[in-house]
């Protein structure tokens, strides 16, 4: 009778107790954050001269990302203190990083950088053309292992900012040119400098989908947002995205982030 009465409680504290969603698990684990965020070199709009790198690592911790592309990072210039930005954004998230200069600025380097939760087996830069005289860009790719075992090459860049868009389109030419040749699940993320409506976009279209392609928030100024050329874009995998947003920050840089969540297959 005691093993009896035993096995009755048993059964009914199995029965009464949360079950545990292993399918939801699964999901969640095969799930892919991604961040795109120009952080103005650390420095707050509403504050001329100050550098508060803590702020943009309490915007990534919040959205708690797998991978991020910053752009506008300083490494060890005067404006920044001398400070190795994206160093002390890894340290301060957690996260592996690489930083990719282009070019030299006020006794240090500037150009942007690669948060990953996950290791970066290998990483390249490529200069990008020019059409008319303006500052240097770069193409930063990444490797990134994910925990499925899946490869994702991770590519974050910053266009050229002029209001006429010929570097725009002769570097995004020279970026979609590079990544032909990449086999396997392609991420670019990046400030593109320029709206959906214009040819560097609808050159990208041509080969990536966006993760927003209609009614987009947008994504700069930071206070009252008016234009979208913030952008995340995958190519060569059939990953679902499962959502995109545009996160309401205000004060840490002069962009407001973007994030995607995509489900692996």
């Amino acid at each position: 009778m005691r093993i009896l009465g035993l096995a009755t409680l048993f059964t009914l504290f199995w029965a009464c107790s949360p079950k545990i969603n292993t399918n939801a698990k699964e999901q969640e684990g095969n799930s892919l954050k991604v961040m795109s965020y120009n952080i103005h070199h650390a420095n707050p709009p509403s504050k001329a001269g100050i550098i508060d790198l803590d702020a943009v690592a309490a915007v990534i911790n919040k959205e708690n990302p797998d991978i991020v592309g910053l752009q506008e990072v300083d490494k060890l210039t005067k404006r920044c203190g001398n400070v190795d930005q994206a160093k002390v954004l890894a340290e301060k998230t957690g996260l592996h990083y690489q930083f990719f200069k282009a070019i030299d600025h006020d006794g240090g380097e500037y150009g942007v950088a690669i948060l990953s939760r996950y290791p970066i087996i290998s990483s390249s830069k490529v200069a990008l053309p020019q059409v008319m005289e303006g500052e240097a860009r770069v193409m930063a790719v990444a490797e990134i292992i994910l925990p499925n075992k899946m490869k994702v090459t991770f590519v974050n860049t910053h266009l050229d900012a002029q209001r006429p868009d010929s570097n725009r389109v002769v570097q995004m030419k020279a970026i979609l040119t590079n990544l032909a040749r990449v086999k396997g699940a392609i991420l670019l993320v990046g400030d593109l400098n320029c709206e959906a409506s214009k040819e560097p976009i609808a050159l990208l279209d041509k080969t990536f989908k966006r993760s927003c392609v209609l009614n987009c928030a947008p994504t700069i100024p930071q206070d009252k947002p008016v234009k979208t050329i913030d952008y995340i874009a995958l190519s060569k995998a059939n990953w679902q995205l499962k959502s995109h947003h545009v996160i309401p920050e205000t004060y840490a840089s002069d962009h407001r982030p973007v994030m995607a969540v995509y489900q692996l297959k």
